[in-house]
């Protein structure tokens, strides 16, 4: 059994029941860390229709959230969630703007590490969405459209 994520008349991801059933619950952690709906709408008859407005916007939002954390344990937890949106968006055709993300974060850090030993900064001669990007391509390989 799968379930479809689909954007209008085109099929986003289908992935197995317990990957989707996984991922909306995640879904919701981060609508509710965000004060943003996602756009990805309910689940109705193993299909679920994706708001490209909406979902844009979640996907932004979620993007400068994870780039102000460098909390590691923070980090370890969504990364996963991140680049499987980052997946859904690209194939949406929304843009990402790994510029605009990969420079100083827009704002104050967020959920900041007390001692030095959990930052997660790049390693040298890397930007911070280096890793999220290979995480994406990786994972743009193994997520099903159908």
């Amino acid at each position: 059994m799968s379930q479809y994520f689909d954007m209008g008349d085109v099929t986003l991801w289908n992935p197995s029941n317990g990957a989707s059933r996984l991922f909306r619950r995640q879904v919701a952690v981060f609508e509710a860390e965000l004060g943003l709906g996602s756009g990805i709408g309910p689940m109705e008859m193993d299909e679920c229709q994706i708001d490209p407005v909406a979902f844009a916007a979640f996907v932004d939002a979620l993007l400068v959230l994870h780039r102000r954390t460098s909390h590691a344990i923070v980090l370890a937890l969504s990364e996963g969630f991140t680049a499987t949106v980052v997946v859904l968006a690209e194939r949406a055709g929304i843009r990402v703007d790994w510029e605009r993300l990969g420079g100083a974060p827009d704002g104050p850090r967020e959920d900041v590490q007390v001692s030095d030993a959990g930052m997660a900064a790049p390693p040298s001669g890397r930007s911070w969405s280096t890793g999220l990007r290979e995480q994406a391509a990786r994972l743009e390989r193994r997520m099903p459209r159908q």
